[in-house]
């Protein structure tokens, strides 16, 4: 009975440390993870930081995806807002989720998102091409960390992989990037 016990217990951990070790990082910036906000920055601060883009995708998901602009240098704690470009080289509509994260990773804690593509899914459908807008800052008391304050570039990148049954056959989901003209 209990090594039974202990099985089920074990299973369970296993099921729950993605989700898990996800809020860690988002709630930390571990990993590079950005932090996610609810508010855009209210204040700024001397200095700026030259933001970096980059975009790939996953093989098996057959679309094209990069920044509008390579870079883009801000105050710190300027909103900034960018897009990148996806378009669905496919015949099928296909879902596509990304993974994101900041080099150096010691920025990512001071690397604040308040809306991007990256937190949901998204659809596109065949020839299908979007822009998928980020809207973040750098908090400024990325100058009060003995260990940030002489950062002055940061990378922020994503990869598109194809969504867990995403061969477009799910029910569309709501649009969060806007459709471009092909």
């Amino acid at each position: 009975m209990l090594l039974s016990g202990i099985v089920v217990t074990m299973i369970g951990a296993s099921f729950a440390a993605v989700p898990l070790y996800e809020m860690f990082c988002r709630a930390t910036g571990f990993a590079g993870t950005p932090m996610r906000v609810d508010a855009p920055s209210r204040q700024t601060a001397a200095g700026t930081v030259t933001v970096r883009f980059s975009g790939t995708v996953q093989s098996q998901l057959p679309w094209r995806f990069a920044p509008e602009v390579p870079t883009m240098t801000l105050q710190l704690g300027e909103n900034g807002l960018m897009a990148f470009r996806a378009t669905n080289l496919s015949s099928q509509p296909l879902v596509g989720t990304a993974t994101f994260n900041v080099t150096p990773e010691k920025a990512a804690p001071y690397f604040a998102k308040t809306e991007c593509f990256c937190f949901t899914e998204q659809r596109l459908e065949p020839g299908q091409s979007v822009d998928m807008p980020v809207a973040f800052y750098v908090d400024p008391a990325i100058l009060t960390d003995p260990g940030t304050r002489d950062i002055h570039n940061i990378t922020l990148s994503y990869t598109f992989f194809r969504a867990a049954g995403g061969n477009g056959q799910r029910a569309a989901l709501a649009p969060t990037a806007a459709p471009v003209s092909n």
